[in-house]
């Protein structure tokens, strides 16, 4: 395998840093370095990274304040590309604080690049089903997270993105202007000059831990992100229109409840049409679950959509809050 920069950047990470170093330590074959820029945390989370890269060569801990909301508008891109610009490999392989990897990851993750294939490759997320909650498992096809790690995926995510590092020179980096959506912007730019690839077995195992709260905030997020950056217009009105559907099948009910049913299968085929096979194994307090989170998906996505291309003005994110 070619030399391979893992990067990431963290902000207030100190629960998952440590799971998230010790998967990519266990790389076969290792990453060439292992770059963590940290923006300023508060938790402890740099002094275990400082501590830990004295004793692990090829782990380098980046403290670089002005990778934070108090400095820019788009901190995680700049802490990515601080760590991007400091990589010695030409390859560049993206990680988030919140995932472990599998040890063959980094090898399948990078075979389209090595061999000269591709320029640009997206592994995609499942979720780690180790201890996950019953709003993660219903959330996650929302999220494009996979519940079978072996499933075909073609989203964008820099939980598990790679790329020459002369292909991020060409697209001038990740875009610093923006807090959320900045991989998407990024995946806009890269697939119109360097069409992807998508290694199967390269997922990133994401760990949300999300109540049914915490999903709708994160799914609010980057509703507010799209509608910032003015992408996916068609999701915005697929999901108005069943919000309307909604509200007309309530309406009729005095006179039929034909409409109301329709609008329920329709939330039934939402909620499971990704990933059914894999959900006959789930318990029924997980199915019903998945579909009452069906139910509100398309009022917090079309609401916080145009709340974002009103506003201009992104959610909080969690991390950013306790810095």
């Amino acid at each position: 395998m070619q030399a391979v920069s893992v990067i990431a950047t963290v902000l207030n990470e100190a629960e998952n840093i440590p799971r998230l170093i010790e998967s990519l330590l266990r790389q076969t074959p290792r990453a060439a370095e292992i770059i963590i820029v940290d923006g300023g945390s508060t938790d402890g989370t740099w002094e275990w990274l400082r501590d830990t890269a004295a004793s692990h060569p090829t782990l380098r801990a980046i403290r670089d304040e002005t990778c934070s909301l108090k400095f820019a508008p788009g901190p995680i891109s700049k802490g990515r590309n601080v760590a991007i610009a400091s990589a010695k490999s030409q390859l560049i392989a993206c990680v988030d604080a919140g995932c472990t990897y599998a040890p063959n990851w980094l090898a399948e993750l990078t075979a389209p690049l090595a061999s000269g294939d591709a320029e640009y490759a997206l592994g995609g997320a499942s979720l780690d089903l180790t201890d996950a909650t019953v709003w993660d498992l219903a959330s996650a096809p929302f999220f494009g997270v996979k519940l079978d790690a072996t499933a075909p995926t073609k989203s964008c995510t820099a939980r598990s993105m790679a790329f020459t590092k002369e292909l991020w020179q060409r697209l001038g980096g990740f875009p610093e202007t923006v807090f959320f959506g900045e991989d998407t912007l990024f995946d806009f730019e890269a697939r119109r000059v360097a069409p992807p690839a998508f290694p199967r077995n390269a997922k990133a195992l994401y760990r949300p831990h999300n109540s049914f709260l915490s999903a709708c905030k994160q799914l609010a997020r980057y509703a507010v992100s799209d509608g910032i950056l003015g992408v996916r217009w068609s999701r915005l009105l697929r999901n108005a229109a069943r919000c309307l559907a909604e509200v007309a099948a309530v309406v009729a009910l005095p006179w039929t409840s034909i409409p109301l049913a329709v609008v329920l299968a329709l939330a039934l085929h939402f909620a499971f049409e990704q990933d059914w096979l894999f959900t006959r194994t789930l318990k029924p307090h997980v199915l019903l679950a998945r579909f009452v989170f069906s139910l509100a998906v398309p009022w917090i996505i079309a609401a916080n959509q145009i709340r974002g291309a009103v506003t201009k003005k992104n959610l909080a994110n969690p991390q950013n809050t306790t810095a």
